[in-house]
């Protein structure tokens, strides 16, 4: 007769029948939170459903947030299939393994896509990484200028400063449409469009050796004033009066080639030690060279303004017999 097990012992001895595993199933969609030494010699990573191979001596060759996760010491996001998870955009993971690979890579052109690469390596805290993208992205705003900035004054002050802050010779249009003193005859309009073409040709021409100004104030309608040195050297005036018919009319000209030839006038005054003699007595501007024995005429010549007017002229007369008619500069 064979005895039967009892008492506790029996009542803690564990049933062969229907054994239940006590961890996920394999293939299951089931994720856990656990400290991640693998013992593999290859990683799986799944970033952002981007999927990377990789090695462990990749991942914690560099002081980096992926050595944090890799060395235990940060819980990282597996599937059951071994992959482990980054809640982040695959788009430049592969550039960041690469530089943990060779520890340079080239940098994206696109000053957008540096930036999205800054940030991932923000993200990894990948400092070299940091420091290049950094260093791509200040250089390029060092770089980029506008291919013409042609600022507007809006005040006698701001166009002191203006003139006072550059070394280059500047070009001012001054084209004041508001001021409607008289009406305009039937080509002012036509001729104002021109003189503002003709001075966007110029500042695309020009840009980088002039500096070009608008201005929207004054008494006159359309002036053009050129600059050397910080002093006015020349000017010429667009703007005509048209006596006609018991009324004063606007008349707006448009010089073409004597604007030309004061813009390029003005070239002589770009170089830094200052204008040549010769050409500045040639052209009429003030001479070159800061001695103090220069006679009285060289002192005024210094301050002469070339200024270029439209006659005032009547093209129509239909007063009073015996009226006399004035002409007026």
């Amino acid at each position: 007769m064979s005895a039967e097990a009892s008492g506790p012992a029996a009542a803690e001895a564990p049933s062969l029948e229907d054994p239940k595993p006590s961890g996920p199933e394999p293939g299951s969609a089931a994720y856990c939170l656990k400290p991640l030494i693998p013992n593999g010699k290859y990683v799986k990573l799944n970033v952002g459903g981007s999927l990377h191979y990789t090695t462990l001596r990749t991942l914690t060759g560099q002081d980096t947030m992926l050595k944090a996760m890799f060395s235990g010491r940060v819980e990282v996001l597996t599937d059951a299939g071994g992959w482990v998870l980054i809640d982040r955009s695959g788009r430049h993971f592969g550039t960041i393994l690469n530089y943990l690979r060779d520890g340079s890579v080239p940098l994206p052109e696109s000053t957008r896509e540096l930036g999205e690469l800054l940030g991932e390596a923000h993200y990894y805290m990948v400092q070299g990484l940091i420091e290049d993208c950094q260093l791509a992205l200040q250089q390029k705003r060092e770089n980029l200028s506008p291919l013409c900035l042609i600022p507007t004054v809006t005040s006698p002050r701001e166009e002191q400063q203006l003139l006072a802050s550059t070394s280059k010779p500047v070009v001012k249009l001054l084209h004041n449409r508001s001021n409607n003193k008289y009406s305009y005859t039937s080509t002012s309009d036509d001729n104002l469009l021109k003189n503002i073409e003709l001075f966007d040709k110029l500042a695309l021409r020009f840009h980088g050796r002039l500096l070009f100004l608008k201005d929207v104030l004054g008494d006159e309608i359309c002036c053009w004033s050129f600059y050397g040195q910080g002093r006015k050297i020349a000017e010429v005036c667009c703007t005509s009066i048209v006596y006609a018919t018991e009324k004063k009319q606007t008349k707006v000209e448009f010089p073409e080639a004597r604007i030309f030839e004061e813009t390029l006038n003005i070239l002589i005054y770009e170089t830094p030690r200052g204008p040549d003699p010769a050409l500045l007595e040639a052209t009429g501007g003030a001479a070159g060279g800061g001695g103090a024995g220069r006679g009285e005429d060289e002192e005024n010549r210094e301050h002469r303004v070339r200024r270029i007017h439209v006659r005032r002229h009547i093209t129509h007369d239909e007063r009073p017999h015996g009226q006399q008619i004035v002409f007026k500069d």
